[in-house]
């Protein structure tokens, strides 16, 4: 009986494109319905533009809108069969139930991605926290932790082999774990589709500006209530720059080291140094903006599940930053060794978990904003009216 259950549950998925019914998918496909036949929300963001090209929705068309909503609230609040309404219409919630398990269905290797969207504060804290205990029971045992260090050069503590040993792979493989991610996720949105340069550009601006996260209208996100405010966006900006110049500030150290032959690390006013610091302030910034934002979150959004990887991800960048600014105050004192440490153990502990935590949203929101780019160049398929 069991086995005809599930056969039959089969056979209906494969009539409705894959969504299986009662799950999260079937949801959003049946909310979607109703908004095709409404439309009110059509001029907030690319999702409803990009719900109108379709009558039906498959598995892949729901994994492919779920992902290219930024969940800014707007539609839930202007929803007039919103619950309490007998239609329970909640197009952020039932998005972000799909899309968190997009995360965990397309991560390379799936069983990684499920166990870290299970706790992903607890999981990351933990990491970060096991890594800097062993650096730092490293130098102890080396007789370097409490000794003052009569050069500033980092290497005198942890070799650069060392560095570059531990940290090249994990980093490789959190790169090469995204790929494949994100790889299996575009073949199933968009089979056989190309990317024409317009569209990628596009698409790369629209996600450099976040140009999604102003509600249709200009003014900004729901967070807390029915009440419009631009402190997402910005706090985004600020953590997604501030992250793009503390990793320029390690590339271009990088080739100071290689090519120029000086170690680590710099003074004022080397480029490093100020992609390093100005971005670890924007970066320190933008994190304990969106912190306090996800504390006062409506929980109507529907994003409850995952806040604990949302903040995970929060506190290792947070972190980061802050114990790298920590690190530049601490150089040549007898706190350096542990600072070093802590640092190394966040940032280990961030490289670690990017392909299986909330970094993941920024890759696979992109692709879908590639993917609306490319179809609203297209002729609609649906032809209505036509004979």
């Amino acid at each position: 009986m069991q086995q005809l259950e599930t056969l039959t549950r089969e056979a209906r998925a494969l009539a409705n494109g894959g969504v299986v019914p009662g799950t999260a998918e079937a949801e959003v496909a049946r909310q979607l319905q109703i908004c095709n036949a409404c439309r009110y929300c059509e001029g907030f963001c690319a999702v409803f533009p990009a719900m109108t090209r379709r009558l039906e929705f498959g598995q892949a068309d729901i994994h492919y809108l779920a992902n290219l909503c930024h969940n800014c609230g707007a539609c839930l609040h202007a929803c007039q069969y919103a619950p309490p309404h007998e239609f329970g219409v909640n197009v952020p919630q039932a998005m972000a139930r799909v899309r968190l398990q997009t995360y965990a269905d397309f991560a390379w290797p799936p069983a990684l991605g499920r166990l870290y969207q299970r706790n992903g504060l607890t999981l990351s804290l933990a990491v970060a926290g096991a890594l800097a205990f062993f650096l730092l029971l490293t130098l102890v045992l080396t007789d370097k932790l409490f000794r003052v260090p009569t050069e500033v050069n980092f290497y005198t503590l942890f070799p650069h082999q060392l560095l570059v040993a531990l940290f090249a792979p994990v980093f490789l493989y959190a790169v090469l774990a995204l790929a494949l991610g994100v790889r299996r996720f575009w073949r199933e949105v968009t089979p056989g589709t190309g990317a024409p340069g317009a569209a990628v550009g596009e698409a790369v601006h629209d996600a450099l500006r976040l140009k999604y996260l102003d509600g249709g209208h200009g003014e900004g996100c729901n967070n807390a209530d029915d009440g419009w405010t631009l402190w997402r966006r910005r706090f985004h900006h600020a953590t997604f720059y501030g992250f793009l110049l503390c990793f320029a500030a390690t590339s271009v150290a990088t080739l100071y080291h290689y090519l120029a032959g000086w170690a680590a690390p710099y003074d004022l006013p080397s480029v490093p140094k100020l992609l390093g610091v100005v971005g670890g302030i924007a970066l320190l910034v933008g994190t304990a903006g969106l912190f306090w934002l996800n504390l006062r979150r409506h929980p109507q959004h529907g994003d409850a599940a995952q806040k604990p990887m949302d903040r995970g991800f929060i506190a290792l960048l947070f972190f980061t930053s802050l114990t790298g600014l920590a690190l530049w105050l601490a150089r040549g004192t007898a706190g350096m060794p542990a600072t070093l440490a802590a640092h190394l153990g966040v940032v280990m502990a961030l490289f670690l978990t990017l392909p299986y935590g909330k970094f993941a949203h920024g890759i696979f929101r992109s692709a879908a904003l590639l993917k609306w780019a490319i179809e609203k160049r297209l002729p609609s398929k649906l032809k209505l009216g036509d004979e």
